[in-house]
Parts: C-alpha cells; sequence; structure tokens
C-alpha cells in the first residue's frame, strides 16, 4: 500500500471496528457461497468490511462458517451480534484490543 492508500484504509478502519467492554466490534458485508473463505477488502459506501464466505446462506451455514473463520484468525472467541438473517453484521471478537484487530487486518488485506 502506498502511505496515501495506507492513510485511506486507517480511515475507513476506524469506521469498521470499535472497542466494546466485551472485545471489539466489526462490521462486515457477507458474501455467501464464494470460491474460498477470505477477507477481501473493505466496502467503503457501506463502511464494512468485505468477507467471502464457501457456505451458502441458508439454515445458518454460513453464519457458523463466518463465526469459524474469524474463529481461526483471531485466535478468540466470535460472536455474530447483529444481522443474523442480513448479509450486514456486526460480530463481536471477544478478549481483544482494537488495535490487535487492526494489525491483525493488515496482514489479511
Amino acid at each position: 500500500m502506498s502511505g496515501e492508500e495506507c492513510i485511506k484504509w486507517e480511515m475507513m478502519i476506524e469506521k469498521i471496528i470499535r472497542e466494546s467492554k466485551e472485545g471489539v466490534l466489526i462490521d462486515i458485508d457477507v458474501q455467501a457461497g464464494a470460491k474460498k473463505n477470505e477477507i477481501s477488502g473493505i466496502n467503503e459506501w457501506r463502511k464494512r468490511l468485505n468477507i467471502k464466505i464457501k457456505a451458502p446462506a441458508t439454515e445458518g451455514k454460513a453464519n457458523k462458517e463466518i463465526v469459524k473463520f474469524l474463529k481461526e484468525i483471531f485466535k478468540k472467541d466470535v460472536e455474530i451480534v447483529a444481522g443474523k438473517l442480513n448479509p450486514q453484521k456486526t460480530v463481536l471478537i471477544r478478549d481483544i484490543k482494537k488495535d490487535e484487530v487492526i494489525e491483525i487486518l493488515k496482514r489479511c488485506l
């Protein structure tokens, strides 16, 4: 990333991630039925982290896959706290600081 891209990314990440008593909340936009599980970028318009998931969006399969995928990335407990029936969700990463989440995301993007 160039310096300008880095500044823009950090400004966007501030709108997507926020600390709570239990950990860190992340607003995400999920695309189910993808070829592979991945964090694919930031949706600037929706102000959400884009996540692609292989599982279909039926019978909670995509939600289970999101939780599993994010647990593998952050090595922490993960819970969907809003948007269980919607592609736009908010997830809680428990017992982690915002700075740690940002560092991990930088490596993923």
